[in-house]
């Protein structure tokens, strides 16, 4: 048995995962913003799964990690910093424990989706900011696994801006006053898709990825900008560069918690 833990801004999943990716059991709770309380309420549910059912646990978290101290260095909307997770968490579960960022996971289960694998796939989190996942040939590239596609630095209405800063879902609040769940207009859309376009071109360009896989709670409404985005990365993608397939989430949910199913099966493989 594997045990998942994705831990999110606002809340938290618990979940008991065979090894064949069958979900046994789902727990939820809201995240606390204290750590210590975080940690309380996490030891109320694994002490619910039997000893014998906890197997390996994987923990995805937001943000920054030290995957060798198994430390949260930063926690992005949360307050959390330098947190020993993987070290609190063993106290509780006397498991292997093993700490990834969510992004990272949510990637790894969608390229294993695609079919057939693909050799380079790049899974770009659209939510209240942006997160980007590298998998190559089916395992997450060491080489970027503390990459912040969402950081990269662009000129935006006469100013520099990140990518996420006006590219994500928190920025078409802003900008428009709605999530993208109640948002409907096409002309909208048609600029909020542009925004996007600029920064999948230039991951594109430069990691060559052959399929996009777009997730995050903005991902669940690809259908609303398909056609304006597809449009956009044709005009934008220049010579020489090929335009990889670019499709959604298969698992807008659960995306994370196949992933951390994922790795605790290759990390069992290869130990």
């Amino acid at each position: 048995m594997i045990t998942a833990i994705d831990i999110g801004g606002t809340k938290t999943l618990v979940a008991s995962c065979k090894k064949d990716g069958t979900i046994v059991s789902q727990d939820r709770f809201e995240t606390p913003a204290s750590y210590k309380d975080f940690i309380t309420e996490l030891v109320k549910r694994l002490q619910v799964i039997p000893a014998k059912d906890r197997g390996i646990t994987v923990v995805a978290a937001p943000g920054k990690i030290d995957r060798k101290n198994g430390v949260g260095v930063s926690f992005g909307n949360l307050p959390w910093k330098n947190v020993p997770l993987v070290h609190d968490i063993n106290k509780v579960t006397n498991t292997t424990v093993l700490i990834e960022n969510d992004a990272n996971l949510a990637g790894l289960s969608e390229a294993h989706n695609v079919k057939p694998l693909p050799h380079r796939s790049l899974y770009i989190t659209i939510s209240t900011g942006i997160g980007t996942g590298l998998v190559t040939d089916g395992y997450l590239d060491p080489d970027f696994l503390d990459s912040e596609g969402g950081k990269m630095l662009f000129e935006h209405e006469g100013k520099l801006e990140s990518w996420e800063k006006f590219g994500s879902g928190k920025a078409i609040v802003a900008k428009y006053g709605k999530r993208a769940s109640d948002l409907d207009d096409p002309k909208a859309w048609q600029n909020i898709s542009r925004w996007f376009a600029i920064g999948i071109v230039n991951l594109t360009a430069v990691l060559e990825p052959d399929v996009i896989v777009i997730g995050g709670g903005v991902g669940t409404h690809f259908k609303k900008y398909e056609k304006f985005l597809k449009q956009h990365i044709d005009d934008l993608t220049p010579p020489l560069v090929d335009k990889p397939l670019v499709i959604p989430a298969k698992h807008a949910e659960e995306a994370v918690i196949f992933g951390c199913i994922i790795l605790a099966n290759q990390h069992e493989q290869h130990k």
